[in-house]
């Protein structure tokens, strides 16, 4: 394989990883019932977000509760699970794609709460749902090359500005179906925070090793899905083609070094029912090993993956060939495989 495309880590461990998610919860229903005008004006059936998506509730922070917040009670408790203590800390990585300001980045203050050294690099990472798989391998680099010891990867999400502009927006009479359509995938958003502790896996045998992994990029799409703040546009069915031929050939090229055909858990980014079973159809995967949290939580973005990982961490057993699989906008995809 192309080998600015591939990274094999021979020293890093996954130590730990856990989540933090808001108490309030949206169904699908009560989105509906707030655009239950826009629907019957575009002759749009109810039901749209489950039979389409598959996406039955998606989490909202509460009065009081707030992503950065939420990313530093993760992060503290990815800290003590992993048994390091903040001081020890060489490296923060945020990845989240919620940002309140461009500057400063959202890394520093996650920095400060948690308590990190001045000699601890921070910065933010952005590619979209990638991003947290993006800083995990930055991070695992790092300890491999002997920059640092451990790194934390944190990702906090708040999908709530943007839905209720999007719902605002939507019941306007301006708007036609086509309109609703390439802002339907807005709907599906979720909130959550994620954190996970890296470090060298000879000072800790009881880690996960991170194995290594590919990217590809395909970015002739980088206009399929574009978001900010106010709203999120998608071509949804050009980005579902474009997303699933990228992972398709990456992964058939990726097929004979790495052999992830025999792997015992696909932790994918958590998208909609149409992309999880498309995926699972194209690369023939045994959809008993492919957990989904999309029903519950929706689609947090790059916190998706260690969201879905960190329930899913109970159930695996010592050896178990573990991978990470997300296509973010732009488009691109990652694959990064743990040994558990």
């Amino acid at each position: 394989m192309t080998g600015n495309a591939t990274t094999r880590f021979s020293n890093v461990s996954l130590l730990s990883v856990a989540s933090t998610l808001p108490s309030r919860t949206t169904t699908s229903e009560d989105i509906e019932h707030r655009l239950d005008g826009a629907l019957s004006r575009l002759k749009l059936r109810k039901g749209l977000l489950r039979r389409v998506a598959g996406v039955d509730a998606r989490r909202n922070w509460a009065e009081g509760e707030s992503a950065d917040a939420a990313t530093v009670r993760a992060g503290n408790e990815a800290l003590a699970q992993a048994g390091v203590q903040p001081g020890d800390v060489g490296l923060l990585i945020n990845t989240s794609v919620t940002r309140k300001h461009l500057e400063p980045s959202v890394a520093v203050r996650l920095h400060h709460e948690l308590g990190l050294p001045t000699s601890a690099i921070n910065f933010d990472v952005a590619n979209a749902c990638l991003g947290f798989v993006n800083g995990m391998s930055l991070a695992a680099g790092m300890i491999e090359s002997g920059q640092i010891r451990y790194a934390i990867v944190v990702n906090g999400e708040d999908a709530d500005d943007i839905q209720v502009n999007t719902v605002e927006r939507l019941l306007g009479d301006d708007i036609d179906r086509d309109d609703f359509l390439s802002e339907f995938a807005t709907l599906t958003l979720g909130s959550g925070s994620a954190a996970a502790v890296l470090g060298r896996a000879d000072e800790h045998p009881e880690g996960h090793r991170i194995l290594g992994g590919v990217t590809r990029a395909a970015t002739q799409w980088h206009d399929l899905c574009v978001g900010s703040a106010e709203g999120m546009y998608t071509n949804a069915k050009a980005l579902l083609k474009g997303g699933l031929e990228l992972v398709v050939s990456a992964w058939k090229e990726a097929a004979p070094e790495w052999k992830w055909s025999e792997v015992d858990r696909y932790i994918t980014h958590q998208v909609s029912s149409v992309h999880t079973n498309a995926i699972v159809k194209a690369a023939k995967l045994d959809p008993a090993k492919v957990p989904t949290t999309y029903p519950r939580y929706g689609n947090v973005g790059p916190a998706s993956i260690p969201i879905t990982l960190a329930e899913e961490q109970a159930t695996l057993q010592r050896g178990d060939r573990v991978l990470l699989m997300g296509v973010g906008s732009g488009l691109n995809t990652a694959m990064m495989e743990l040994a558990w």
